[in-house]
């Protein structure tokens, strides 16, 4: 007659590994780890593409103040420089004129941090 194998309630069969379910418990730590790297990376990209938007807006607001110094363009330059600026969502903290050479200053702020540029624009020497 053959050899008949008992096995108690609670005790590891022959040939099963103690790895059940440990692949979920991975997937999970897996998809933990990403969302924390994205939590910490989006709100960099973020600023970063505002500070871009500051940049781009004291160089709009520095060229249109200059056409205005300069008489292509009737108005004030710091006024002019001041609507270029809030269309841009960006408030205007500078604005310095030497001839028809221009100096403005824009910022705006991010999440507590403040993001700030400043730009130059007038005739070439």
């Amino acid at each position: 007659m053959g050899e008949q194998t008992v096995v108690c309630p609670g005790t590891k069969r022959p040939g099963r590994s103690s790895d059940r379910g440990s692949g979920s418990l991975l997937a999970i730590a897996l998809g933990a780890a990403i969302a924390l790297v994205a939590a910490a990376v989006v709100p960099l990209y973020i600023g970063m593409a505002i500070r871009q938007r500051v940049i781009g807006a004291a160089d709009a607001a520095a060229l249109a103040a200059a056409d205005v110094a300069s008489g292509r363009i009737p108005g004030f330059p710091c006024d002019v420089a001041s609507r270029v600026a809030a269309a841009n969502r960006v408030s205007l903290f500078r604005c310095e004129l030497d001839g028809s050479v221009v100096l403005v200053g824009t910022g705006t702020e991010i999440l507590g941090v403040s993001l700030s540029a400043e730009s130059r624009a007038g005739p070439a020497d």
